[in-house]
């Protein structure tokens, strides 16, 4: 069989794409397919008109997430595999040269080439202090052109590496399609987007939505250019409270923009009502306590709220392992990975400044919440009360030995001293450590175990520890760790 051709008449002149019959090239997309790779070249073939096969291409182009479809280097489009996307991610180790490249040509448009000495350096490194200084303090951050760039010289590596840990947690779970329909609430200047873009597989599809009401989107907007030919990106340049929410996400980013929404739990909680049953909801704040604590109530606020889909639960990082407990401890738990190398652009607006390191930001330090509306958690047990002490329970078991289920929150905090790691269970209302007093072959899985993974602790001895008021577990020769796999 051959495609159909179309007898509908419609003006044909060649190259205007509102003149091309787009109802034929479509239909004929669609049975091709699902038997050979489409071709604008063949197409044409079969529209009335026969228009230029760039034209059809942009058709194409314009309807390729509804057609699930991908373009390949040769111009031929194939359906984007089925299969979820596999978890491939070591180590993110530096922000991409092209990425870099646009920023600094976008910096040099701006301010002329030598934007980082002179009056405007000076400018922009008082912008880059100033708004650390405010953001710090939990104020308001007015975001003019000037403010965008310097935040992006300094924000744009260490979001678009974080947010690869958390993709890959979730591929690793068989959670990321790759076809995607994404919601980026707050994009910025784009960090958490391309970090997005460059970790899924080159046979990925995606229809990306910014919302981004402030000069930032220009940032942005100039970022999105580099990004490839199956991205298919829209930005708003509207406040998300104003945006009317249509259609179904597979995920939603909500990355360094809690603290600035006026509602944050009314805005997540409408939100989650508009993500696929399937889909997730990632939430990504910086690791300073101040913020970091203030996404943990917020992931707690909206835990359980209501949508067409489903109930919101948290699947990740913290989990809730006692049916009917949620934490109430202060909640400061964030990740660490290794540094990236010093991007060419901070090393330029840094060197003028003495080269102390004010304005390098390379470290990859985050706080993240993973939440679902179809019941699902990475880690969904049911706890024997008989076998493991809830750690709600621990004032009870002050000076003795017990056996828990616990999470490990945390990198090591400790400061040259006994390993240290903050854990949960999601039962605690105050914070837990756990302290590796002796490292022996069968406790060292606290120490080698990834942040957010599960352990089995048997035989840890409960203390209090007055001056951080909180409880300590003790692992030393006489306990037993082990981690428990996701199911």
């Amino acid at each position: 069989m051959r495609p159909s051709r179309t007898c509908t008449a419609r003006p044909a002149t060649a190259g205007v794409i509102a003149m091309v019959d787009r109802e034929a090239v479509l239909d004929n997309a669609k049975y091709l397919r699902n038997v050979r790779p489409i071709d604008p070249e063949e197409i044409r073939e079969y529209v009335e008109g026969q228009p230029h096969p760039a034209v059809v291409r942009r058709v194409l182009r314009e309807a390729a997430f509804d057609l699930g479809v991908i373009e390949r280097g040769d111009g031929t489009f194939v359906p984007v595999p089925e299969a979820p996307v596999d978890p491939h991610l070591d180590t993110v180790t530096a922000f991409p040269e092209r990425y870099a490249r646009r920023l600094e040509e976008r910096l040099v448009e701006r301010y002329g080439p030598d934007w980082h000495r002179g009056e405007t350096g000076d400018r922009l490194r008082e912008t880059v202090r100033r708004t650390k200084e405010r953001y710090f303090r939990g104020e308001d951050v007015e975001y003019d052109a000037e403010a965008a760039d310097g935040y992006a010289i300094y924000h744009l590596p260490d979001f678009y590496a974080a947010v690869q840990y958390v993709l890959d947690d979730l591929a690793g779970d068989g959670l990321l399609p790759r076809r995607l329909r994404v919601l980026d609430v707050g994009a910025g200047v784009g960090g958490p987007a391309l970090g997005l873009f460059d970790y899924l597989p080159g046979d990925a599809l995606v229809e990306y939505h910014a919302v981004e009401p402030g000069a930032p989107a220009d940032v942005l907007s100039a970022m999105l250019d580099e990004t490839g030919r199956n991205v298919h990106a829209t930005v708003r340049r509207e406040r998300i409270e104003d945006v009317a929410l249509q259609g179904e996400y597979d995920l939603l980013v909500v990355a360094n923009v809690l603290s600035e929404l006026d509602e944050p739990v009314r805005t997540v909680e409408r939100l989650l009502g508009s993500l696929a049953p399937d889909g997730t909801c990632l939430v990504l704040a910086p690791a300073d306590e101040n913020t970091s604590v203030h996404l943990r109530e917020v992931e707690r606020a909206v835990e359980g709220t209501t949508t067409e889909a489903g109930t919101a639960t948290v699947y990740a990082p913290e989990p809730r392992l006692w049916p009917g407990e949620t934490p109430d401890d202060r909640g400061w738990s964030f990740d660490v990975r290794p540094d990236l190398e010093v991007p060419p652009f901070q090393r330029r607006l840094d060197e003028p400044a003495g080269a102390t390191g004010e304005f390098v930001n390379v470290d990859v330090q985050f706080s993240a919440a993973v939440l679902r509306v179809d019941g699902r958690r990475r880690y969904d047990l049911d706890p024997a009360p008989d076998r493991w002490a809830k750690l709600a329970d621990t004032e009870r078991h002050v000076t003795k030995r017990i056996d828990c289920l616990a999470c490990k929150l945390s990198r090591d905090l400790s400061d040259d001293g006994h390993p240290l790691f903050r854990i949960g269970d999601g039962s605690q209302s105050v914070d837990h450590y756990a302290v590796l007093v002796r490292e022996t072959a069968l406790n060292r899985a606290v120490r080698e175990a990834d942040y957010g993974d599960l352990l089995t602790v048997d035989g840890a001895l409960a203390l209090w520890n007055d001056d951080e008021a909180a409880y300590n577990l003790v692992i030393d020769e006489e306990t037993v760790v082990d981690r428990v796999p996701p199911p």
